[in-house]
Parts: structure tokens; C-alpha cells; sequence
């Protein structure tokens, strides 16, 4: 018997008793707030792809914020179109084309570490926690692990203070007058962060003095140092601008990446045979080149695994956003600061629109691409989102999990 990932009942419960009790949309309450939750693709579909108008997203809980701040993942507005242009230029075509030879490296020294374990167990998600933070430190902000370890701890840390505080509520007036202890740890935290950040910053900073460099840089780093150093006031990022983006790659970066990597390995260590059709693909065409930008963009099967890997177990189960205003969605008439929840598992996983086969492991799925896939029904498959407000480091990430099964 073929094993099953049906993962959705048991990640979600609660989500998959109410879809199976009341229908794909239905209402909860989330304390005193009520929350649409959406699963239907068509719906999810409409609000990803006007999230920065109808449906835009929630102001960001206290300790969610202190991971992210007021960066790329939760500021709105004007300050969101700023710093989309910027990870937009950061990561466009020929700066990812720029990043692969760093990838290639970071993979290669984690597999002439691996050799001296032959033989042993070895923990992968802690080895490609390692790995993605070594790609992020050389890609984007042209350092080493060694220099961004403690920032990667210190949002670690972050992330479990939040995981821990999810369901809590916090009173405005007590919280003014008494802080908890995960409130202390989480500000000590994101004060350490901005201290080690700066610290890289002036370094950057000091070559330019120094006259070491001719400029700041063309990675996301020297981007956000040019722009802190703008001329136009308008466009210039203050200090704790700069600090949230810094966190917000450091943190989504390794992150995503990281989780993906794993279920592939553990995927393909069940199905031998796909792990067999992506080596004769890759020797068919790399041999034994070092891997290139073009001809990654040649591997069908390993695109194939992912995506599916992608559908199984997405980086994200769900999506927070909220009515601007009375609005529509579908043949529902929504009312003004109406909380959404965006649910990616039910649709990933329901056999309505994958087939009876919905929970085996079947990468041939997507041998047409994703649109035939689907059914061109774009809610049906989005890992990274829809939308203008879609994942800006998708490209990145998938480039950056190529290239380490390429080398693997």
C-alpha cells in the first residue's frame, strides 16, 4: 500500500471538521472577532489577487512583529509599494542568474561535510537549516553564517515566543502597566537584532570610507544601504526600516527553504524511482559540469517534484487578510473589517480537484506545468500566494532548492 500525505485533518482539525460540516467557506469566531474562512479556490483566487486594496492584510500581532517588524511581510500601503520595488529589483531575472555560483558553493560545502558521515545518521533539517543560512548571508548580504549566527538565533527564539503566545489575548490597558516575560525576552531580542544588524551595515558602511569599495553593493543588502543613504527623503529607508527588511529575508528566507528541502529528501527516499528519474536527468544534462542558471531552467522532473512536494507540505497552511469595506466576494456580501482566513491545505489537498489520488506522492501531475495542472484555476495551487502580494523570493527559493538537489 502506497503511503499517504493526508496531512490535512491532522495539521488543521479544527478547519477540516467545519469545511466537511459546513462547506468549503464558512464563519468562526476568533475571541470576540468573527472570521470568514475561505477554502474554495475561485474565492481564494479573488481575494490574494486584490490584497493590497479589498482585501489587504491584518495589522500584525505584537510578537509577529517582533520578528518581521515593519517589513516586506506585513507593512501596507505606500510603505509596501516602496519596499516590494526594492526585493523586486533584488530578485529579478540576472541578480537570481548572479546568486547561482554562491548556491553552488554554499551546496558544495555542505556535501564535502557530509562525506565524513558515511554510515551515520545525519539530521537534515538541522544540516539544511545550516545550509539556507549560509545562502542567504553570501547571496543577500554578502557575509557568512559565522556573521549572521546569532541573528538567525535570535528569530528562532522570536518565532518560539510566538508560537507559544498564538492563542493568547493581550489586554491594552495591563499590558501597559505589567509586561510578561515573553514580552521583555521579545523586545530584549529584537534589540539584539538591530545591534547586529547595524553592525553589519557599518561594515558595508566602512569599505565605502575606507575607499576598499566603490559603492555599497548590487545584493539586497547594498540595495537597502543605498536606499538608507538616499538622497530623497522620500525614498530614503530609516534605521528601523533597513533593521525589518534585514529581518524579514533572514528570517522568510531560511525558513521556507529550509522545510522544503526536507520533505523532498524524505519524499524521495521513499520513491526511488523519482529520485532515480531526477539523477538520469540531471546527468543527462549537466554531466559533470558545475550547474548553470540556463540549464537549471531545462529540468522537468525535478520541477515536477517540487511542485508536488510544494502541494503536500506548502511552507504556509494558511493566509490572514480583512475587508477594507463593505464588499463582495463571490455570491457573499462581506461587511467592513471582517477578519479572512485563507486556508492553502484544504484546496492542496481535496479530491474534488486533484482526484481520488489527491494524497500519494504523484509529481507527473504537473508534466503540463501548473495552469494544466489546475485546471488554469489559480486558487487551486498557490504555495507562495497570488497576487501582487505573492512571495517576492519564490524564484529565489526554488532556484536555491534546484541547485541543492542538483549537487546532492
Amino acid at each position: 500500500m502506497a503511503l499517504r500525505h493526508d496531512i490535512f485533518p491532522r495539521v488543521q482539525p479544527h478547519v477540516y471538521s467545519c469545511v466537511n460540516r459546513y462547506g468549503r467557506n464558512y464563519l468562526a469566531w476568533d475571541g470576540k472577532q468573527p472570521e470568514l474562512v475561505i477554502t474554495e479556490p475561485e474565492l481564494v483566487n479573488e481575494v490574494l489577487k486584490n490584497s493590497v486594496t479589498t482585501f489587504p492584510k491584518r495589522k500584525p500581532t505584537f510578537f509577529l512583529t517582533g520578528i518581521f517588524g515593519n517589513g516586506l511581510v506585513t507593512a501596507l500601503g505606500e510603505k509596501w509599494v516602496k519596499q516590494r520595488k526594492l526585493a523586486n529589483y533584488a530578485f529579478h531575472g540576472e541578480s537570481l542568474k548572479n546568486m547561482t555560483p554562491a548556491v553552488i558553493a554554499s551546496v558544495e560545502t555542505m556535501l564535502e561535510k557530509w562525506k565524513g558521515y558515511v554510515g551515520k545518521e545525519i539530521e537534515v533539517y538541522h544540516e539544511f537549516r545550516l545550509l539556507t543560512s549560509e545562502v542567504i548571508s553570501r547571496t543577500a548580504f554578502g557575509s557568512s553564517y559565522l556573521e549572521g549566527e546569532k541573528i538567525f538565533d535570535m528569530l528562532n527564539k522570536l518565532s518560539i515566543i510566538r508560537s507559544r503566545n498564538l492563542f493568547e489575548t493581550r489586554i491594552p490597558l495591563i499590558n501597559k502597566l505589567w509586561k510578561s516575560g515573553d514580552v521583555l525576552e521579545s523586545e530584549e531580542l529584537s534589540k539584539g537584532i538591530q545591534d547586529c544588524v547595524m553592525k553589519i551595515v557599518k561594515k558595508r558602511e566602512d569599505k565605502v570610507v575606507n575607499g576598499e569599495a566603490d559603492s555599497f553593493g548590487n545584493d539586497f543588502l547594498g540595495l537597502l544601504v543605498n536606499a538608507y543613504h538616499d538622497s530623497d527623503k522620500n525614498n530614503r529607508l530609516s534605521t528601523e526600516d533597513l533593521v525589518d527588511e534585514c529581518k524579514t529575508f533572514y528570517f522568510a528566507g531560511q525558513d521556507t527553504v529550509n522545510s522544503l528541502l526536507a520533505w523532498i529528501v524524505f519524499l524521495l527516499a521513499i520513491h526511488g524511482d523519482w529520485q532515480e528519474k531526477a539523477r538520469r536527468e540531471v546527468i543527462e544534462i549537466f554531466g559533470n559540469q558545475i550547474p548553470n542558471s540556463e540549464e537549471m531552467s531545462k529540468l522537468k522532473i525535478m520541477t515536477m517534484i517540487i511542485y508536488e512536494t510544494l502541494r503536500l507540505y506548502g511552507p504556509s497552511n494558511g493566509m490572514m487578510r480583512r475587508t477594507e469595506s463593505d464588499v463582495q466576494l463571490g455570491k457573499l456580501i462581506l461587511p467592513a473589517n471582517l477578519d479572512l482566513l485563507v486556508i492553502h491545505a484544504a484546496p492542496h489537498h481535496d479530491p474534488q480537484l486533484w482526484g481520488d489520488d489527491v494524497h500519494l506522492f504523484k509529481p507527473e501531475r504537473f508534466a503540463e506545468g501548473i495552469a494544466k495542472a489546475t485546471n488554469y484555476n489559480a486558487g487551486v495551487f498557490c504555495p507562495f500566494g497570488l497576487g501582487p502580494r505573492n512571495c517576492v523570493g519564490m524564484n529565489f527559493a526554488t532556484t536555491e532548492t534546484v541547485a541543492e538537489r542538483i549537487d546532492s
